[in-house]
């Protein structure tokens, strides 16, 4: 069994806003008229139409009464607003502060990139390779050619290789007894 002290906490606790979003939350009015029930603006509507009404029917104190309900509920959802206009500022702000740093960032490796395209040391070089020696050798990876040497190569010999023979197929095997099909005069003999 709950104690009473443990259920007036908890509903002393319930209209009260837990930092989440209150433009749009549901809550509970106990006015005097009985419970309203809906998110702040909502409330707010609805204590002023019963305010209005209250002044129509020259009740001044039941008006007094319901503008007050509805004040209430005019700040608290001011009040959300201007946390959530904060936040979405402080937010903006700090996504111009990542945009900046990220167009700086961008504007460091373009210049270096430019620097590096300037400056000849920096780029790239070719391999530089001895054409001035007469005779190529294998690990330099050139191709010794007739203009190089200046004379005729010696014809080489080439190996020839003898030529290949066609494949021939297989013929298919022609079907054997155990393929064919079986009749019932065929059945297997069963082991004893």
């Amino acid at each position: 069994m709950r104690s009473s002290k443990s259920r007036s906490r908890a509903k002393n606790n319930r209209n009260r806003p837990s930092g989440g979003n209150v433009v749009n939350r549901v809550f509970d009015s106990s006015g005097p008229e009985g419970k309203v029930r809906g998110t702040p603006q909502q409330i707010i509507d609805k204590y002023n139409q019963l305010a209005r009404d209250a002044q129509l029917s020259n009740d001044r104190v039941a008006a007094e009464n319901f503008q007050q309900h509805a004040e209430h509920y005019l700040r608290m959802l001011s009040e959300a607003q201007r946390e959530m206009e904060a936040r979405r500022e402080e937010q903006e702000r700090q996504n111009r502060e990542r945009q900046a740093e990220r167009d700086r960032e961008r504007a460091e490796r373009q210049e270096r990139e430019a620097a590096r395209q300037a400056d000849p040391a920096e780029a790239p070089q070719p391999d530089v390779m001895d054409f001035a020696a007469p005779e190529a050798t294998p690990e330099s990876g050139l191709v010794e050619t007739p203009e190089s040497k200046g004379a005729e190569p010696p014809a080489q010999e080439k190996k020839e290789k003898p030529a290949r023979k066609p494949r021939t197929r297989k013929p298919k095997p022609a079907p054997a007894a155990e393929d064919a099909p079986k009749t019932d005069g065929d059945a297997p003999e069963a082991a004893e």
